[in-house]
């Protein structure tokens, strides 16, 4: 058994830790609910910006255009979502295992890495990094998705990659987040000619008219959704963080509490071990003296 003094050591060393992850929790708690309205209220305009274009597309005929077909590299650009700091549970693993697991091999993902976290996991694990916008994540802005998209959106128009992904973790509720791995370019017009059934009869007759033509229309109209689709996923990535390590500091303070009662009990069992000792050592001295 270890003794009085090793135990109280401890004890003093977990409360001490538990300190630091019930801050921790304080600190997520507060900056959760700030990045969970900002998700909450630019959810809508970023799922009808989706819905919108998907309906368009569906409408649109046959249309030949750069952004709807693959391109002839086998390379894929993937941008991937994590955090700056760990300490979050499984929030950025999850990320690094849906892409690990999914049909994009090693040798053909080039990673536009946010978060440093996952940046370090992907290069630990082989992968090619690109670039690295982990300071976005201080304060997502709008700009920052349209920098980024410019830069994806120019490696698929030279050819230097073929398709275009997005890894984040969407923001479902306080305790639900979902990792997540979107095809951004081309567009899938598979799964939206998927959704015609659905439309009335009017509808499936009534083809999209552009003006101007559908090219020049489609040249602005697609940059835009793929900045929207960017952005939307940043700000759910900033939520689905806070969410991950406010949970994963109530846990880790709920593990301490349950040392510490732990510690204390077999702290107060060696110290009656020491007194009964002590007395039966005093008992036996008397006994010896009489």
């Amino acid at each position: 058994m270890a003794s009085m003094r090793d135990i109280k050591r401890r004890k003093e060393s977990i409360q001490s830790t538990g300190q630091i992850t019930k801050a921790m929790k304080l600190v997520a708690t507060v900056k959760l609910q700030k990045a969970k309205q900002k998700a909450e209220d630019a959810k809508p305009y970023f799922d009808h910006m989706y819905e919108t274009v998907n309906s368009m597309l569906r409408k649109s005929g046959e249309i030949s255009h750069p952004f709807l077909n693959a391109g002839t590299s086998t390379k894929k650009a993937v941008i991937v979502i994590t955090s700056n700091r760990g300490l979050a549970g499984g929030y950025n693993s999850n990320i690094i295992k849906l892409l690990r697991d999914s049909t994009i091999s090693k040798e053909d993902a080039v990673i536009y890495a946010i978060g440093r976290k996952g940046k370090e996991g992907l290069q630990r694990r082989g992968y090619q990094i690109k670039q690295d916008y982990s300071e976005v994540l201080n304060a997502p802005l709008y700009k920052d998705a349209i920098e980024i998209g410019r830069a994806v959106l120019d490696a698929f128009r030279n050819g230097e990659v073929g398709e275009i992904y997005l890894a984040y973790t969407v923001f479902k509720n306080t305790v639900s987040h979902i990792p997540t791995l979107l095809k951004l370019l081309p567009v899938d017009l598979s799964g939206i000619e998927g959704e015609t059934a659905k439309e009335n009869s009017v509808d499936q007759l009534t083809l999209m008219n552009y003006e101007p033509e559908a090219e020049e229309a489609l040249n602005l109209i697609i940059p835009k959704y793929i900045n929207s689709l960017i952005y939307g996923a940043l700000v759910q990535a900033v939520a689905s963080e806070n969410g991950a390590r406010m949970q994963a500091m109530d846990s880790a303070t709920s593990n301490a509490e349950d040392m510490i009662s732990d510690l204390s009990l077999k702290y107060n069992r060696a110290r009656q071990s020491s007194i009964t000792q002590e007395l039966t050592e005093i008992i036996a001295g008397a006994n010896a003296i009489e």
